[in-house]
């Protein structure tokens, strides 16, 4: 009886233990798991790249949860920082074909720019709810139209970064208060959006503020005016909500104890940051964050000096770029754009520059902008709000192709026998109904881009169609408006995306892609539409 009596309590201790180490472990899962990073399908270069998210910094580097480096290539869509209070186009487009649109050029993250006014309005407008998924904003207030948006994005594999553009509807401040707004209004939109999105994986960060200027001073500790200690206050009060955001700075227009240059675009200063960084609560989240305009925009005096354009190399270095060359923190470059992209006028020999240097120096970038309706820069897209601005894209495309193939060097002693031609499915013929134009309208060294205009000439509409043909010495980097896959050595065949499928009587669909050649024999042959 004494040892039952002893092994009794002895096994309630085992139990009771048991049960601790169970519930322990229980608790130790449920922490792993719910901190485990997100994988998200990012489709930079149209070869899908996991990457682990949250994102966080490393250096000049932004990596991903498994310290892998991730570079934010991607455009601005804006208009909820305007009186419609909802992304500009929605009037002409589906949302849901406007992302998988900005997905298939090769992009990865959209900046999002909203106004403190327009979140807490009830209402939007500017939006066709008969237009495809449109249907699913009708009834919503602007926060929940930001909802659809992101969720949305997310699905297709694409990032979101937050942009606290306007305080009101109609202009950008010079501070981050004004206009009817305090400073806690400002920080309380970002700690509720923070808190909102802390769940929503792919919304990666808060741009803090849209282009300080004017009073916006760096460095000077004047409470009512310094840039650099407001941006601490509201990067800090968002990570101690959501610490897992990257906090992007931008720089002021000027008013920064020694700077070098005389001229910056508003938000373009980040001279100040090498004697007055930003400090913050978490480390590894802060991202600088330049603007950068060419003479379309404003001609800056310097777009005249006789050495133009090599004087923009030493003014980058100076005004952003020592950052990441010093490794202090990464640049993402949250504006640049501009409607001519030649080499002969002013802004397009600028911009020109601005992408090899971009390409150079290995750095971020969102493009000002999607929109079409940007009065200085045009955008992406064209006044149709669906077709390509195709030059703009292709000295785009240069950035969002990870590997530039080089034609291969001609044989000195070519093979006698001849090679055998790869074998290919007959092309079929083009279906009356349906007319292709082709158009090579860019075309370089070691590369081109094409587009194909596909016509309804028939009285009734084509619901579904594909265009195939062969190509020989190229390869694909970047296409838009359509899945491009090869079948077999030199076949292509090509599909709409979902929005494209339906051709309306007279109606053109725009589709096109950019290539590297690979030898002489790189143009597209036996090109045929077909309705399927």
């Amino acid at each position: 009886m004494r040892l039952i009596s002893k092994s009794k309590p002895r096994t309630l201790r085992l139990h009771k233990q048991f049960l601790i180490f169970s519930l322990s472990l229980v608790v130790f899962l449920v922490i792993i798991l719910t901190k485990a990073p997100v994988n998200i399908q990012l489709d930079a270069s149209r070869a899908a790249t996991p990457i682990e998210l949250p994102l966080s910094t490393i250096g000049r580097t932004i990596v991903d949860a498994k310290g892998k480096a991730v570079l934010p290539r991607g455009v601005n869509w804006f208009g909820m920082e305007t009186d419609t209070h909802a992304p500009h186009g929605l009037w002409k487009r589906d949302y849901k074909e406007m992302l998988a649109q900005i997905k298939s050029l090769g992009y990865n993250v959209i900046r999002l720019p909203y106004s403190v006014a327009g979140l807490r309005s009830p209402n939007v407008s500017g939006i066709d709810f008969g237009i495809g998924s449109n249907i699913e904003l009708q009834g919503k207030t602007p926060l929940e139209v930001m909802d659809l948006v992101i969720q949305e994005a997310g699905r297709q594999g694409l990032l979101i970064l937050l942009d606290s553009h306007r305080l009101n509807d109609q202009q950008i401040p010079e501070l981050w208060y004004g206009d009817g707004f305090t400073e806690a209004d400002w920080i309380d939109t970002w700690k509720m959006l923070a808190i909102r999105y802390k769940n929503q994986a792919n919304v990666i960060g808060a741009d803090l503020k849209n282009e300080p200027h004017g009073k916006a001073s760096w460095g000077d500790n004047n409470i009512n005016t310094d840039w650099r200690l407001a941006a601490e206050r509201a990067g800090n009060a968002i990570l101690s909500v959501n610490p897992n955001w990257l906090i992007v700075v931008e720089g002021v227009e000027k008013n920064v104890p020694g700077q070098k240059l005389l001229q910056h675009w508003y938000g373009g200063n980040l001279e100040g940051v090498k004697s007055y960084p930003v400090r913050l609560s978490v480390s590894k989240k802060l991202v600088y964050s330049p603007h950068e305009y060419g003479a379309g925009v404003y001609n800056q005096p310097y777009f005249y000096d006789s050495n133009f354009p090599k004087n923009l190399i030493d003014r980058w270095q100076i005004g952003f770029n020592y950052i990441a060359s010093e490794n202090i923190a990464p640049i993402l470059i949250g504006e640049f754009g501009g409607r001519k992209v030649d080499l002969n006028s002013k802004e397009g020999i600028w911009q020109n520059e601005l992408v090899k240097y971009i390409q150079k120096n290995n750095l971020s970038f969102t493009y000002w902008s999607w929109n079409p309706d940007s009065s200085d820069t045009g955008g992406i897209l064209l006044d149709d709000w669906q077709t390509v601005d195709l030059p703009k894209q292709q000295l785009l495309s240069q950035l969002l192709s990870p590997v530039q193939v080089e034609p291969p060097d001609e044989p000195s002693n070519p093979p006698v026998s001849p090679t055998p031609t790869p074998s290919v499915s007959p092309i079929p013929t083009s279906t009356a109904q349906l007319k292709v134009t082709t158009d090579i309208n860019s075309n370089w060294k070691t590369g081109f881009c094409v587009s194909f205009k596909i016509t309804n000439q028939g009285n009734t509409k084509v619901s579904n169609w594909q265009l195939v043909f062969n190509m020989n010495q190229a390869t694909i980097n970047n296409s838009w408006n359509a899945d491009f896959k090869q079948q077999g050595a030199i076949q292509y065949v090509v599909t709409p995306l979902d929005w494209g499928k339906i051709i309306e009587p007279n109606q053109v669909r725009d589709i096109g892609f950019c290539a590297n050649k690979l030898g002489s024999d790189y143009q597209p042959q036996q090109i045929a539409a077909v309705s399927i």
